[in-house]
């Protein structure tokens, strides 16, 4: 197992130092360019499309598809999962304060980029059996045509169903399992993790074999619900640390460029670092750039391309913006960042410092529905992967794999699982990046035809 793990951290080294920080980063300040910072100037606007389709009765089209608010709900349910609590965590240990810093900046350019892959997953999304679907496996041939183009989104078919559907949702259980193991053993309670990965697996279950319409209608309800309890809580704890703010900020800022001026030169982090772990854990917390959330955006009973776009961009924004800073200010402000809590148990830990032995609890009951969201969401995107694949007789046999994969992940040790988690969403990065760089005229063209018909 030992020997498993520091092949797949070279490999992610590879990855991840390089490779990746240049085609995420890269993609998204090309699209920012080129649609003219599209995620400042129509942020209002995509606003008002997300929250005027805003509905809790579950509404759905015959045809498989959502309204906008569904599909973005549905996206930033595969979002704000345990990226939000467990990932920000492990930024900040991982690359210090100043990862966070470089969370915000590939986000910021993330937005653009999840604009272009929504309104390509819009532009070129079928209608298979009476049922609509897309995502990039559709742009992808799209954008290169002939043999290479139908083997290229089969390798991508193949790397988000195991990224996602396998690796990705054992991160989910192990997080859930983690916090909730650790709230137990604090009162003298023992539970095997595997009891706590069967129920988890058991309930996902019950949501995956229900379909488009138990998908839609679970998460448009779970997402506000989850997203405004974790709210109230995170802002009533930093606003009992509010004077430690602008401290916690500086940590940020000055630690993007200086982790030694931060955390000492014991401490051993450089620039480098704290550049990999913010994007690294950007990625997995928005998912912009990786291929994942088109395929909700594809659902969307969008009146075109454009709008759905900039749904899509609101999206990156709660995630990063809003929830995710919601953790990492609590950690700073609290002053545990070096209690020597890792993951889950360092966010814990935050809480516990502000609400005593109700912090822990609160942690794990915010991350089970927060990682049972991104795990209904997950299954959701490999479900189209697969069904391209194999079919619509193989989708079953994969939501069993699926849960199987929930409980085994519930059992490993958490390093194994989010370096595997790692390697695996970056290798699904580099199709979908290709597609976007090839098809960014037609996103363009879209974005002149519907947004700005004045534009020239």
């Amino acid at each position: 197992m030992e020997a498993l793990l520091n092949w797949i951290d070279s490999a992610n080294d590879i990855l991840w130092n390089t490779l990746l920080i240049v085609m995420l980063c890269g993609t998204g300040i090309f699209y920012t360019l080129k649609l003219k910072f599209i995620q400042v100037r129509k942020f209002k606007e995509g606003l008002k499309i997300v929250f005027g389709s805003f509905s809790l009765k579950g509404k759905k089209r015959d045809n498989g598809e959502m309204t906008p608010f569904q599909a973005v709900a549905t996206a930033i349910a595969a979002q704000v999962g345990t990226g939000n609590l467990t990932g920000a965590a492990t930024a900040l240990i991982g690359g210090g304060p100043g990862a966070i810093f470089w969370m915000w900046l590939s986000a910021f350019f993330g937005m653009a980029t999840n604009y272009a892959e929504a309104v390509l997953a819009q532009q070129y999304k079928i209608t298979e059996n009476g049922e609509v679907t897309g995502g990039p496996i559709y742009y992808i041939r799209q954008a290169f045509k002939g043999k290479f183009g139908k083997v290229l989104a089969g390798c991508f078919a193949v790397l988000i169903t195991v990224a996602l559907g396998f690796m990705g949702n054992m991160v989910q259980s192990n997080s859930i399992s983690e916090a909730f193991s650790g709230v137990l053993s604090a009162r003298n309670v023992q539970i095997s993790p595997v009891i706590i990965g069967v129920i988890i697996a058991v309930f996902s279950l019950f949501v995956f074999l229900g379909g488009t319409k138990r998908l839609a209608s679970v998460v448009e309800k779970l997402v506000p619900l989850m997203a405004g309890v974790y709210f109230v809580g995170s802002l009533i704890l930093i606003a009992i640390n509010i004077t430690a703010v602008p401290a916690a900020v500086k940590m940020i800022v000055v630690g993007a460029f200086s982790p030694k001026a931060i955390l000492g030169g014991a401490a051993g982090i450089t620039i480098r670092e704290a550049i990999r772990y913010g994007v690294a854990r950007g990625l997995f917390s928005n998912e912009a750039g990786m291929g994942s959330t088109p395929h909700a955006h594809a659902r969307a009973a969008a009146k075109n391309p454009h709008e759905q776009g900039l749904s899509a961009m609101v999206s990156v924004f709660i995630d990063t913006f809003i929830v995710l800073n919601l953790t990492v200010f609590s950690i700073l402000t609290t002053g545990v960042l070096d209690s020597g809590k890792d993951g889950i148990a360092l966010t814990q830990t935050a809480f516990a410092a502000g609400f005593g032995g109700f912090g822990d609890i609160f942690v794990a009951v915010c991350l089970l529905f927060f990682a049972l969201s991104t795990i209904i969401g997950w299954h959701f995107f490999g479900a189209v992967n697969v069904k391209y694949l194999l079919g619509e007789k193989a989708v079953k046999v994969y939501s069993v794999i699926v849960a199987v994969c929930i409980i085994v992940g519930s059992t490993l040790k958490v390093q194994l699982v989010w370096s595997l988690s790692d390697f695996f969403n970056g290798l699904m990065v580099i199709p979908n990046a290709l597609a976007l760089w090839a098809l960014s005229g037609v996103v363009n063209s879209i974005r002149k035809q519907y947004g700005e018909k004045k534009e020239k």
